[in-house]
């Protein structure tokens, strides 16, 4: 596909995203700092909406003397909606979830938020409770029904959120804004490829376990995240030329070859079209892919492998 046809996709992809939120001035807010092992975990707050604040965990290297890389780490799905940010951040009890607390003590500043109807950006513990408002799976299916009534979508929200939180990321003092980098698992995955290909910011991407092609994902009849349905997608592209158009940015695909949730063939495919974007855009280098002996999982080895690429493609 020529630069003029890769144009007239994103363009196309863009109109199948329909509306993006307004986003204020994120107004950041200190709310608690801690003590971690190799670093300090601190609890920002800071507006993506008019009148919407999340919060994130920003993790700061203890023996920081300057301006070091940013990286996003974005959470993955695993069907618990009481844990998002606490995974990257070294707080929940998945350890190979917790890739931005070890990118941290690798020196990156890290940070990581929540996606909306994860951990602190659920209807409150009341709510729940009384059942006056929707919990888990439903409240997330409540959330992308409801911007599909607006005409949008969840894919969305999460990326224009995420944009919030790059914005937070690479204005603070400690971040070489022009090093940033993402990293997600699953979900996390997902959303790190789609917030490469959307904000150019995005110097290198790790994307684990969080793509295929959607026309595969539809055969073999997988359900996934309502934030992968972007409405009418398949019909002017799929996730390769999501990916393509990441080009020239610096790209790691890793897959397992026993992946359940992302057909394994669709993906050697889907890496077959993007490494043919990479050579035409003239950086063959910058994409690579690491497929392994597994499932839908993010090994020691694995991941290693990619903080190693990282520090490469960030010059760590």
């Amino acid at each position: 596909m020529d630069a003029p046809e890769r144009d007239e996709t994103r363009d196309a992809i863009l109109d199948c995203l329909g509306s993006f939120p307004d986003r204020p001035d994120p107004a950041v807010e200190t709310v608690s700092v801690a003590a971690a092992d190799g670093f300090e975990r601190r609890l920002l707050e800071y507006a993506v909406e008019p009148g919407e604040r999340i919060r994130a965990y920003l993790l700061v290297p203890d023996d920081i003397d300057g301006e070091r890389p940013g990286i996003l780490a974005i959470h993955p799905h695993a069907g618990e909606f009481d844990v998002g940010k606490s995974d990257p951040a070294g707080l929940s009890e998945t350890e190979p979830y917790h890739y931005g607390a070890e990118l941290c003590r690798r020196g990156y500043v890290v940070c990581c938020p929540d996606l909306l109807a994860f951990e602190d950006r659920r209807p409150s513990e009341r709510e729940r409770a009384a059942g006056t408002a929707p919990a888990g799976a439903n409240y997330e299916k409540f959330v992308a029904m409801d911007r599909l009534l607006r005409g949008s979508s969840l894919q969305t929200k999460y990326l224009s959120d995420l944009v919030a939180t790059l914005d937070v990321l690479a204005a603070h003092d400690l971040v070489a804004s022009e090093a940033l980098g993402a990293i997600g698992h699953s979900l996390g995955g997902q959303e790190a490829a789609w917030l490469s290909w959307f904000d150019n910011r995005i110097d290198a991407a790790v994307v684990s376990s969080g793509v295929a092609r959607l026309a595969a994902v539809q055969r073999e009849r997988i359900t996934h995240n309502f934030a992968l349905y972007v409405p009418d997608l398949l019909t002017v592209g799929d996730t390769d030329d999501v990916l393509a158009d990441v080009a020239p940015s610096s790209l790691l695909v890793t897959h397992g070859t026993d992946d359940r949730i992302f057909p394994p063939e669709s993906v050697r495919d889907l890496a077959d079209v993007v490494s043919e974007a990479y050579a035409d855009a003239g950086a063959p280098k910058r994409f690579e892919t690491l497929f392994f002996e597994g499932g839908h999982e993010f090994p020691t080895e694995v991941r290693e492998s990619a903080y190693d690429w990282l520090d490469q493609q960030l010059e760590r």
